[in-house]
């Protein structure tokens, strides 16, 4: 669905929902100027279309031990169709790995990868990520500080 199909009562439901998708639908309802009736049945055909993909808990990595952020540049010996998915579905076995995309540029592919300390980096890189066929060179940049964080899409 794209963005023209979607009125301003939707946009405003996705903008709250964005900041708090565990907001009670009779409060949503109010803060969009609908009875809670047509604002569930609107948030429902959201979800049904694919515009809502899911609801999560955002959870803090520090606080859970998680405050090493790598992002990881991957080249690969050869761009073919086979091993890209081959390396597209190890990837997706890893939870540290939270995000993953094929890029234009130098390396084949960027992740952004979330663990405890350097150990747990090394073990990562050596145990599981060089050991993915077809891997010709990894480069990694460490995140000191992360400046700005949002999973809110500009509406």
């Amino acid at each position: 669905m794209l963005k023209q199909s979607l009125d301003s009562i939707d946009l405003n439901i996705l903008r709250i929902l964005q900041d708090d998708a565990a907001i009670s639908n009779v409060i949503l309802a109010r803060k969009v100027g609908l009875s809670p009736s047509p604002c569930l049945r609107r948030v429902q055909l959201l979800e049904e279309r694919g515009i809502i993909r899911r609801r999560v808990t955002l959870l803090d990595p520090p606080a859970v031990g998680l405050g090493m952020n790598v992002f990881v540049q991957v080249t690969l010996e050869k761009q073919t169709e086979r091993t890209l998915a081959q390396f597209e579905r190890k990837i997706m076995e890893y939870p540290e790995v939270l995000e993953c995309y094929l890029m234009t540029g130098e390396a084949d592919y960027l992740l952004r990868v979330v663990l405890n300390d350097m150990e747990s980096f090394e073990r990562f890189v050596v145990d599981r990520l060089t050991r993915i066929a077809g891997v010709a060179r990894v480069r990694s940049s460490f995140a000191m500080k992360q400046v700005k964080y949002t999973t809110r899409l500009p509406l």
